[in-house]
């Protein structure tokens, strides 16, 4: 996940992600970046199971801050399909989860 810049932090109680570091590819950090923001203005929240973690998220903190949240979770997601051979990132309706 460096060379994308996403990283994360043990904590003695819990596993705290950060946001995207400046470190990694700056192309792909931008293509995360332009992709989660379009993906926080214009994703069908009802329908896809990311859309309650967004409402959440955005209740708790200022647009721009919940994008790069956004951005980095996006990352990792990115990283475990292309390294995990049998990961699969599947869209499900929540009603039906």
């Amino acid at each position: 996940m460096a060379g994308i810049g996403a990283q994360a932090i043990l904590d003695r109680r819990q596993k705290r992600l950060l946001g995207i570091s400046k470190r990694g590819n700056r192309y792909v950090r931008k293509l995360l970046m332009h992709g989660a923001r379009s993906c926080f203005r214009h994703l069908d929240r009802t329908r896809d199971r990311l859309g309650t973690w967004l409402n959440g998220l955005e209740a708790r903190m200022h647009p721009n801050k919940a994008v790069v949240a956004f951005a980095a979770k996006m990352a990792r997601i990115v990283w475990v399909v292309l390294n995990k051979p049998a990961a699969l990132y599947e869209r499900r309706d929540p009603a039906f989860a």
